[in-house]
């Protein structure tokens, strides 16, 4: 009964869209414009991608230390390793770069040579003061010298902060203002007046400025992600574009499958604007994903008409029956695709939620397209020639249908042993996946910016920020001896771990007013004795700038403090027991029931974010298999047929994890959504197959084996052609410059292409094993919806 309303529901949908052709153009024109319009809200990220939900407890932490002590993240660093820096003229102009650096109203402060200041202390007034370091312009390349010397020499303070010592080089640090670190201002600022400033200080010098810092990191990022997303639309549609004509020989036909998928992208374009998301590593790799999608889309309707043309010639029943009898076949596979990346929506994640919120609505937005454009627009057009039918004849295609079949009918003990033998080595590599929570691990290698990175963990020790929040519980508790005491053993612990730099925190300044108190001499730069601390502290608090500086350090009631350190680029185990390392020795060092000690910081934000993301990964995997057995529990009313039908799809998946594994891919952002499309996509296959198989096996009257082989023949064809599509199609992101979005094509490609051969050699296999538990009428009933219709054929 649902059957035939399935049926009668086409035959009228095909009907209306035919008799409304003009109205319905212009409907798709109309969308098109106003989606259209909506191209000038899209916004790029401005901010590192926060993978956690607001109120998870990391979450908490870090917003709490962002109220007390501002952005973390917002230097941006210059440095110079030159020896022709020490010139008066190249070390006069370095200082007025500086100057300039300070005058854009973006910068808040700048720290450097230029406007250093040493902290000495007043004997007549019994304070400290604030020196500059530099009061004019060197002349001589002894005063230079001199400078140097000094800095290098007597200036602990400073060290890792601003110079180098062991390897000359000099470090400029500027802080954008916190207002604007977050949005387009920071990156039309870094982009242009930044750059700007670098290059023409370059050009005056013949010296290389390194640039590096979250901001700047960001920035650059950003911009290549914008850059690569006109690159992956250009070539998915010029790859899809050769396959398609290679496969169909018609222009008229790829014009129109071009066409179809153009505007799926404005579409998609047109939805990330409406929506107000912004355009993020993964909703940039929409756009190129709809193409893919819908290429096959085009094939399976196109290579319908073209069957009906040739069958009868009868133009206006050729459209007819191309909407009523692949429309329910095209709409179920599009459902199961959009399901796939629709269980992303129920993840706690911003990032993966918006990327499934706008992959789903579009996938059936290209569906759509492809189902009103195609018929329409065909339907203005003469009939196709006899030079655009031969390749529903070609001979290669079926050699490769032959083979498949021999396989099925010969070989069915060697598939089940190559199964088995891909499922136990596969299992093997996936318990040696491990997870990546690197910042930088995508980015570009061979970009500049990312040399710059690896210069500044080689010069610093490291760019990616990590805070330690000290809470004493007290006001002012934070400048009592002890405490500071305690600080100073974990920062002792922190400078010991390679991987970490040298630690910056109220420690730093104490140890630097006892220098200053000792009249500068650099052997003093430690800690005050209890006898000596009431001292100093004396000098410290009639001090005009103690304040000043104390803000950077504490917080405004004395009461918590920070630590600052900077890490490198490590692998995940390894930060991990960096953290672990140092939480066991703060619970020594600071007893839980006088101190509120913890880690945060956007390195550590970052590597939670994505423990969190694989958690949701398996929950929305776990989702899609889910929904998509119950789809096939509707449409077959089988339980068998539901575990046949997994088998097949789960393998591929299974053997990705395992090749992961063994390579050497991590689990990131990136390569976790490798999966879940894999998944949504493969199983479209399936249905088809199982859809013609039944239909086989009521027109031979039950007999399995005739009805097996003759599905595989129907769906072998357009199984070809369409992952032969997707294969090439996602591909395409092997041309990016991030190592996650390569990764993910080069995975989703094989994970594709191995679905294919397992829903055209595996399941049939299967089948033909287990006819007599499955093949019979009471397992197979009428099912809830026809696929496809009794007299029709598949698009193969």
């Amino acid at each position: 009964m649902v059957a035939k309303l399935t049926q009668g529901f086409w035959a009228k949908t095909a009907n209306i869209i035919l008799r409304n052709r003009i109205l319905i153009l212009l409907m798709v024109v109309g969308m098109t414009v106003f989606l259209g319009f909506q191209w000038d809200k899209m916004r790029f990220s401005n901010s590192q991608a926060n993978l956690l939900p607001d109120d998870h407890p990391v979450n908490v932490e870090y917003q709490s230390f962002l109220k007390k002590f501002g952005e973390e993240g917002n230097a941006i660093v210059f440095a110079i390793r030159d020896s022709s820096l020490f010139t008066p003229e190249n070390f006069n102009r370095w200082n007025k770069f500086s100057k300039q650096l300070a005058a854009f109203p973006e910068v808040d402060l700048v720290i450097s040579t230029e406007n250093l200041k040493e902290l000495v202390k007043d004997n007549d007034k019994q304070q400290f003061t604030m020196r500059p370091l530099i009061t004019s312009e060197s002349r001589t390349k002894a005063e230079v010298d001199s400078i140097k010397n000094h800095l290098f020499n007597n200036m602990p303070f400073y060290d890792n902060l601003l110079f180098n010592a062991s390897s000359g080089t000099v470090r400029t640090v500027a802080n954008l203002d916190s207002d604007i670190v977050n949005t387009t201002v920071r990156k039309d600022f870094i982009l242009q007046d930044l750059k700007n400033l670098v290059s023409r200080f370059e050009q005056d010098t013949g010296m290389d400025v390194r640039v590096s810092g979250m901001p700047y990191i960001r920035t650059m990022n950003s911009q290549n992600i914008i850059d690569e997303i006109g690159k992956f639309i250009l070539a998915a549609l010029g790859v899809t574009s050769l396959i398609f004509f290679f496969f169909f020989r018609s222009f008229r036909a790829t014009f129109i499958s071009m066409l179809v998928v153009i505007v799926g992208v404005m579409w998609a374009f047109g939805t990330l604007g409406l929506l107000q998301y912004e355009i993020t590593v993964l909703t940039a790799l929409i756009p190129p994903l709809i193409i893919v999608i819908g290429i096959p889309n085009c094939i399976f309707l196109i290579n319908k008409y073209q069957q009906e043309v040739k069958k009868h010639g009868n133009q206006a029943l050729s459209l007819q029956r191309v909407i009523a009898k692949i429309g329910n076949a095209t709409l179920m596979t599009n459902v199961t695709t959009a399901s796939g990346f629709a269980t992303f929506i129920i993840t706690d994640s911003k990032l993966l939620k918006e990327f499934g919120v706008v992959a789903s609505i579009n996938i059936l937005g290209i569906f759509i397209l492809s189902l009103l454009i195609i018929p329409i627009v065909y339907s203005f057009m003469p009939l196709p020639k006899t030079k655009h039918l031969k390749h529903l004849n070609k001979r290669w295609i079926d050699t490769f249908v032959n083979w498949m079949e021999n396989i099925v009918r010969n070989k069915r003990i060697s598939v089940y042993v190559v199964s088995l033998i891909l499922l136990i080595a596969s299992i093997i590599g996936i318990y040696q996946i491990r997870i990546s929570g690197s910042i930088i691990e995508d980015m570009p290698k061979n970009a500049e910016f990312f040399k710059d990175i690896r210069f500044f963990e080689q010069e610093f020790d490291g760019i990616m920020p990590v805070e330690i929040v000290v809470d004493t519980k007290t006001p002012r508790g934070v400048l009592k001896p002890a405490n500071l005491k305690r600080i100073d053993r974990l920062g002792t612990l922190i400078d010991e771990t390679p991987e970490l730099s040298k630690p910056v925190s109220i420690v730093n300044l104490v140890k630097y007013s006892k220098q200053a108190f000792y009249n500068g001499i650099p052997k003093y730069y430690q800690l005050p004795t209890s006898q000596e601390n009431t001292f100093i502290m004396d000098v410290a608090k009639n001090s005009a700038d103690n304040g000043n500086m104390l803000n950077s350090f504490v917080d405004s009631t004395g009461q918590t403090a920070r630590i600052t350190t900077f890490m490198q680029d490590v692998k995940t185990e390894r930060m991990e027991a960096i953290e672990a390392d140092l939480n066991e020795n703060i619970s020594k060092i600071f007893p839980s029931e006088r101190f509120n000690v913890y880690m945060t910081g956007g390195a550590l934000i970052f590597l939670k974010g994505t423990k969190y993301l694989v958690k949701n990964l398996i929950l929305s995997l776990a989702l899609a298999i889910g929904l998509i057995a119950l789809f096939m529990a509707y449409l077959f009313r089988s339980f068998r047929m539901i575990i046949i039908s997994l088998i097949p799809n789960l393998l591929p998946l299974v053997v990705t994890a395992g090749v992961m594994g063994f390579v050497g891919v991590p689990i990131k952002p990136s390569t976790i959504l490798v999966f879940s499309i894999a998944f949504g996509i493969s199983v479209d296959d399936t249905i088809h197959f199982l859809a013609k198989y039944r239909q086989e096996l009521l027109a031979n009257n039950w007999k399995i084996k005739v009805s097996v082989y003759a599905a595989l023949r129907e769906t072998g064809v357009s199984m070809f052609y369409t992952s032969i599509v997707l294969f090439f199609g996602f591909s395409v992101f092997i041309i990016s410059n991030f190592g996650g979005t390569v990764a993910l094509g080069a995975l989703v490609s094989a994970t594709l292409l191995f679905a294919m051969l397992a829903n055209l050699i595996l399941l049939p296999s299967l089948l033909l094993s287990l006819e007599r538990n499955i093949a019979n009428k009471k397992v197979l009933k009428e099912p809830q919806i026809d696929i496809l219709p009794q007299d029709g054929n598949d698009a193969g």
